[in-house]
């Protein structure tokens, strides 16, 4: 046997139930920017805007599943150091996130200007640089990054008040929006051009809103796998009335109350994100909650869902896959033609296909085919592809 083969990490079914979930999220919030993407002629604004359909959406997505998402990333951390070992940790995880990193820049020129993996490279790079501290530390860690960045949005909330600081208006539609859909919609590379236009000033902007989000609830989740939070679930049991409560009670109505402030262009806007920062993670934790809670009860969702998580790469990038095919010059060229209900419509089909697609595949193979390319390079030799 080569003994330069990784064991794989015993596979956690609640967390790749979980991923799978959160995939779901992030498709419904993603969607709406391939739909209408006159968001670029003026990148302070929300696609979709209007109607009953949209808010809803926004009030249960608006940044929940991507805390959920890096949550699970430092717990997956934990879960690759008792694979790999200490003494493989480092160079293994380096070109992990290289790798990912790569596969980021190519998403994000090709498919989607939104990508979020060249981001959780970086950030992964930071959470192997802390792996040694002690649980508490990372805890507080996490805390004031949360603290800090919300500060941050209140003070510049206060700055705007003053008139200190002022926003810029935002930008007029028609000239530069219908711009915007003929280049998404007039084919492959006129598409291709919008992607290397809008990527390069759309990539900063996720950094710095999702970026320290992001890696508080990284070292949120290497605490939870340290703890073997989904291993032993029996040991926070009795915590779940008060998450539920906190989550749906607290939560839900800052959910609702930032959805209205985003409809704003101005301090009450900066106002929601700054409560929307502190509560996202609530509202997230009781949907895991209540997720597993129902998969206890119906195992039949998790076993719907796991497949997904366990390829959650390959789910990621094929979400924007089809959907370029269907509202990009790179297919049918949709964008700006469908009422939001559609919209929904399209995202609810695309998770299906992805769903169904992932459980195939994996009944012949171990790992998706991004998941592949992404352990082969990080591991000196090539994971087996077929399962046995």
């Amino acid at each position: 046997m080569n003994q330069s083969t990784a064991p794989a990490p015993r596979r956690v079914h609640e967390i790749d139930a979980v991923r799978g979930f959160a995939l779901g999220g992030i498709l419904a919030a993603n969607i709406g920017f391939f739909a209408d993407p006159g968001y670029a002629a003026d990148l302070g604004t929300m696609p979709l805007s209007e109607g009953p359909v949209d808010l809803v959406v926004r009030t249960l997505t608006l940044t929940k599943f991507y805390v959920i998402f890096a949550f699970l990333f430092g717990y997956s951390f934990t879960l690759q150091r008792r694979a790999w070992g200490e003494g493989d940790v480092r160079t293994r995880m380096l070109r992990r996130c290289l790798s990912l990193f790569v596969l980021g820049v190519l998403h994000g020129l090709l498919l989607w200007a939104g990508d979020i993996l060249t981001l959780y490279a970086v950030l992964g790079v930071l959470l192997l640089a802390m792996r040694g501290i002690r649980p508490r530390t990372a805890i507080r860690a996490g805390c004031w990054i949360i603290g800090v960045t919300a500060a941050i949005w209140l003070v510049l909330a206060g700055l705007v008040m003053s008139d200190l600081v002022g926003m810029p208006p935002p930008a007029p539609g028609g000239a530069a929006s219908a711009r915007v859909e003929a280049m998404v919609t007039g084919g492959p590379l006129t598409f291709l051009r919008f992607q290397l236009e809008t990527y390069p000033v759309l990539a900063p902007i996720v950094w710095l809103g999702q970026g320290s989000t992001a890696m508080a609830m990284f070292l949120f989740g290497m605490v939870a796998g340290e703890c073997r939070l989904f291993e032993e679930r029996e040991r926070w049991a009795h915590l779940v009335p008060r998450i539920l409560w906190l989550g749906y009670g607290v939560g839900m109505p800052v959910a609702v109350a930032v959805t209205w402030t985003s409809q704003s262009h101005g301090a009450t806007e900066l106002f929601g994100l700054a409560v929307n920062t502190v509560t996202s993670p609530l509202l997230s934790a009781a949907y895991v909650v209540t997720l597993l809670a129902l998969i206890g009860r119906v195992p039949a969702i998790g076993r719907a869902l796991a497949p997904a998580g366990r390829a959650a790469a390959s789910n990621y990038i094929g979400q924007s896959v089809l959907a370029c095919l269907v509202f990009t010059g790179y297919g049918l060229g949709l964008a700006g033609r469908l009422t939001p209900v559609a919209v929904m419509g399209v995202a609810a089909a695309i998770y299906v296909i992805l769903l169904v697609l992932s459980d195939r595949w994996l009944r012949h193979h171990r790992q998706g085919p991004v998941e592949w390319v992404l352990r082969r390079f990080t591991t000196s030799a090539p994971a087996p592809a077929r399962a046995r």
